[in-house]
């Protein structure tokens, strides 16, 4: 079965400083589970992009492999993508990043690709400071392969199938923030309030921008016991011929001030406890910032909002000191001066 979008626009939809709407922002018809939080977090994209006034064009998406990898194909339809292989998508954005910095680079990974066979090249990514926004979609499964328990998973919990946690989770904030990025936050898919203003203060800083975002599963985050799980739907319901189901689930939204706990009721009937920071907390101190996280899981809560920002820092191009100009505007005599000055640079290491 084949899907195709409504090309259909409302003549009097709000345009931003580029005279586009926010249906240009827009990209394929997502494919994922109703209620995925990770359409929420498309939706939040496509929104700051839009009130940010970005050009699509100059923008290059970036993804691995997994439920999360998929979404940058349902935006921004005009500007520049690859999806690499799992994992190494810090890979490729680090070559292109060098072929090019004049993009803003928007990375989508999961908490697979990024926390466990991504784990080294996301470490790297961050200590070398590149100029990117890095944003993870953490559910703690690996959803695309049927809910195995990923590395952020926290010790004692079960995915679908009964499979307890062993292991201490990854917490990639906490890495981040030792790994010396310099803006490091975390939000939650159903809080655009918070997600959105987020989303665009990433877009505008310079240097390597990681966001956590907690994205519930809509079809793993379930357990047996449960009456709305999938092997108790698939068990009941009233066709033999259906050979594979997901139920439709609500989106899960939420909205609280700041420095208020919530309890948010996931799909499977647990609950998630999400604080978010004070308006006076400081952003500007990475050693506070890891203990106020650590602190806050040890009650049972995931702290939110914008942990850490350095303002005046340096990224990976200023570091080592790079050449402003895109190879692709490079002349052929610039890039390749010719034997003479390559004998002269191979000298210089002698």
């Amino acid at each position: 079965m084949s899907f195709i979008k409504s090309t259909f626009r409302h003549p009097r939809l709000p345009v931003n400083d580029l005279g586009l709407t926010y249906r240009d922002y827009e990209g394929a018809l997502s494919t994922l589970c109703a209620g995925c939080g990770h359409d929420s977090i498309t939706s939040a994209i496509i929104q700051a992009c839009h009130e940010l006034s970005i050009q699509p064009s100059h923008v290059a998406k970036l993804s691995g492999i997994g439920c999360s990898s998929k979404a940058p194909n349902y935006f921004l339809n005009k500007a520049h993508g690859f999806n690499s292989v799992h994992g190494r998508m810090p890979s490729v954005a680090t070559g292109a990043n060098l072929a090019n910095q004049a993009l803003l680079y928007l990375a989508m990974s999961g908490d697979g690709d990024s926390a466990s066979i991504g784990f080294g090249q996301f470490a790297h990514v961050a200590r070398r400071q590149l100029n990117m926004v890095y944003m993870v979609a953490n559910n703690g499964v690996y959803g695309l392969t049927k809910g195995q328990l990923a590395a952020t998973a926290d010790r004692g919990v079960k995915n679908k199938a009964g499979e307890l946690s062993l292991f201490n989770d990854i917490d990639l904030c906490v890495m981040a923030l030792q790994l010396g990025a310099s803006f490091v936050a975390r939000s939650f898919s159903g809080d655009k309030h918070q997600l959105v203003p987020l989303l665009k203060a990433a877009m505008s800083h310079k240097g390597f921008a990681f966001i956590d975002i907690i994205s519930p599963c809509v079809t793993f985050n379930n357990h047996a016991g449960s009456t709305r799980s999938y092997d108790y739907v698939h068990n009941h319901i009233t066709t033999g011929a259906v050979a594979d189901f997901v139920p439709i689930k609500k989106e899960i939204t939420s909205s609280v001030d700041n420095r208020k706990s919530e309890d948010i009721c996931l799909h499977d009937g647990s609950i998630m406890r999400i604080e978010k920071v004070s308006a006076d907390y400081d952003s500007g101190n990475a050693s506070q910032a890891i203990i106020d996280i650590e602190t806050n899981k040890k009650e049972g809560k995931i702290l939110t909002g914008l942990f850490y920002l350095e303002p005046t820092a340096s990224d990976f191009h200023e570091i080592n000191n790079t050449n402003d100009t895109p190879l692709n505007q490079l002349t052929q005599e610039e890039l390749c001066p010719g034997n003479r000055v390559l004998t002269g640079i191979n000298e210089s290491f002698r």
